[in-house]
C-alpha cells in the first residue's frame, strides 16, 4: 500500500531486508523504543516508486517523519538520537563524542567500504576485502578490552554501527576464531540485547543460518 508522506501521524523507514545501512537505523529504532513503520521497498513497488520521488538517490534508507525527510543512516540516526534523547546514544562531553565520531568515520570509511567490496565481489575477487576485514578486527581489539561497548561504557551510535557489520561476518565468510577474544564477547553484548533482536528483519536472520 502506497504511503501518503504529507500529514502522516506515523514516522515511516523506507527501508531494504538486507541492506546494512538500513539495519543501522533500524537497530537505533528498536533500541529507543521509536513507533515507526518499516516499509520494505522490495516487496512494494508502490512504496518504492513514492521513495524515489522522496530522495534525490532514490536509496534506502529513507525516513518521513511527518513533512520532513531524511536519507543517509548517519543523517538519520543523528536526528533521532536528538530527536528522542532516551537513552542517549552519544556522551554528553564534546571531547569524548568527537573522539567516538573519529572513531565512527574510520569504521564507515574502511571496514563498511570492504563489506561493500565483499557484498559486491563474486568468486575469488571477495577474497583481498574479506582477508583485509578479518586483520582490521582482529587488530582493533584491544579497542574493546576496557569497556562493554567501543570506549564506552554506554551503547553508542559507534555500536548500532558496528553491530550490523559484525552480525554479517559470517554470511562474509570471516571466522574470527580465537584471534579476537574481546570483540567476540562484544559481539555477544550487542546481539544479545532484545533491540537488537527486534531490529533483525528475517532475511537478516537467514543470512547467518545459511551461512551455518
Amino acid at each position: 500500500m502506497s504511503i501518503s508522506v504529507k500529514g502522516r501521524s506515523t514516522m515511516a523507514l523506507y527501508s531494504s531486508a538486507s541492506c546494512i545501512q538500513c539495519h543501522r537505523v533500524r537497530f537505533v529504532l528498536a533500541e529507543k523504543g521509536i513507533n515507526v513503520e518499516i516499509v520494505d521497498v522490495e516487496s512494494d513497488a508502490a512504496s518504492a516508486e513514492d521513495m524515489a520521488e522522496l530522495t534525490p538517490y532514490n536509496e534506502t534508507p529513507t525516513l518521513v517523519d511527518r513533512d520532513l525527510v531524511l536519507y543517509d543512516a548517519g543523517v538519520i540516526n543523528e536526528y533521532l538520537d536528538e530527536r528522542y534523547p532516551h537513552p542517549p546514544l552519544m556522551p554528553v562531553d564534546p571531547v569524548s563524542r568527537a573522539r567516538l565520531r573519529l572513531v565512527h568515520y574510520r569504521v564507515l570509511r574502511d571496514w563498511y567500504a570492504l563489506a561493500a567490496q565483499i557484498e559486491a565481489a563474486t568468486g575469488k575477487k571477495a577474497d583481498a576485502p574479506r582477508k583485509q576485514l578479518k586483520e582490521g578486527i582482529i587488530a582493533a581489539n584491544e579497542l574493546f578490552e576496557n569497556s562493554d561497548f567501543l570506549l564506552s561504557d554506554e551503547l553508542s551510535l559507534v555500536d548500532c554501527t558496528l553491530a550490523p557489520l559484525f552480525w554479517r561476518l559470517p554470511a562474509y565468510g570471516i571466522d574470527l576464531g580465537k584471534s579476537a577474544p574481546a570483540v567476540q564477547g562484544y559481539i555477544q553484548r550487542l546481539i544479545s540485547r532484545s533491540s537488537f533482536k527486534a531490529s533483525l528483519t528475517t532475511a537478516e536472520r537467514e543470512l547467518v543460518l545459511n551461512a551455518a
